[in-house]
């Protein structure tokens, strides 16, 4: 058996459950531990390239989901995967409600492909920068669910990054507009009353990132997106449902006539000439990805954003490592005291 190479999230004693993957008791953080995970595939499979992914909102338990994706990504299919967590500086614990400290983010460099699953991140410039490179040079990205709104500055901000704030005036609509094509807009479907169900656009039933999928399900809503840029194609409609299980029936009316956009890609012209290849979904919230169908076209989109169509096949491996149990999505719901060491890679998991 190849030996698994874990640079962070070192092994510990004494293993217990969070969220559905091994963990273990954490107290207070040795100034040593990295603040990220890094997980290396197994030598057979390694593809020599690095995808890093970007957890950090408030609602919806990226910190949960991002870790369980990586270790799909890295082990199932061979991507050296880097989870960056929000970081509170002082006690070194994962803290969603952080908004302004995300170490790691000089990974950005060597990065491949980003995902990302930020909520109004006011990040410091020297922090920031390592973004706006890598979007500078044409990275390519998987943004999910709140990333439509990843950051916020205020109005008065003296940051030169401050255009990429969601309700910027003159770089209109920020990052999410300008780059994804959509930003904050709305709740489409009620929140946590109804939930969504993914219906595949018929325009675009042939496009590989719907190679396999099928009963895409999420208990998160819809959300608002006006008009998408001339360049976006949806490939996946959200259909408004009636309750919070995946059995009930679609709400009737104006919600689902139209249906929003759920799945949309698009190249971006770039910021600096080098475009950038999008794949954005509302979809996205830890709860969301229990859904295998939802696994499946994330992964499918990893590899057309790294341009391995032709790998993907419709019983490519989507299974999380260990039982995955995420924390409902919701305010202040986080569980405390926890550190990129409890998303560890343990033996026995590849």
């Amino acid at each position: 058996m190849n030996r698994l190479r874990v640079w962070t999230c070192l092994w510990l004693a004494m293993p217990c459950c969070l969220s559905g993957m091994t963990v273990a008791p954490v107290g207070h953080v040795a100034e040593f531990d990295q603040p990220w995970c890094d997980y290396a595939p197994p030598d057979h499979i390694d593809r020599g390239m690095t995808i890093v992914l970007l957890a950090g909102d408030e609602e919806y338990r990226s910190e949960e989901a991002l870790p369980m994706l990586g270790q799909v990504l890295s082990q199932r299919h061979g991507f050296r995967c880097i989870v960056l967590f929000s970081i509170d500086p002082d006690t070194g614990q994962i803290d969603p409600t952080c908004q302004t400290n995300v170490p790691g983010l000089e990974h950005l460099a060597d990065a491949d492909l980003v995902i990302m699953a930020w909520r109004f991140r006011q990040l410091p410039d020297e922090q920031m920068a390592h973004v706006v490179h890598y979007l500078e040079r044409g990275g390519p990205l998987l943004a999910l669910r709140t990333s439509t709104h990843a950051f916020r500055y205020p109005q008065d901000s003296l940051s030169p990054y401050a255009r990429f704030s969601f309700d910027h005036r003159e770089f209109s609509g920020g990052f999410g507009k300008q780059i994804l094509g959509e930003t904050w807009v709305a709740h489409h479907g009620v929140h946590g009353r109804e939930s969504t169900r993914g219906i595949p656009n018929p325009a675009a039933i042939d496009h590989p990132i719907l190679t396999g999928v099928d009963d895409v399900w999420g208990p998160t809503d819809v959300y608002t997106v006006g008009q998408l840029p001339d360049d976006a194609q949806v490939v996946m409609w959200g259909q408004v449902l009636s309750g919070m299980r995946p059995d009930d029936m679609p709400v009737s009316g104006s919600k689902n006539d139209p249906m929003m956009p759920l799945v949309w890609t698009r190249t971006y012209p770039g910021l600096t000439g080098h475009p950038n290849r999008i794949v954005c979904s509302t979809l996205g919230a830890a709860t969301d990805f229990e859904s295998p169908g939802s696994r499946r076209m994330m992964v499918n989109a990893v590899y057309w954003l790294l341009g391995l169509e032709s790998s993907i096949r419709p019983d490519l491996a989507v299974e999380p490592l260990g039982e995955y149990r995420p924390t409902e999505f919701g305010f202040d719901r986080y569980r405390r005291g926890t550190t990129p060491r409890n998303y560890d890679l343990l033996p026995g998991n590849n």
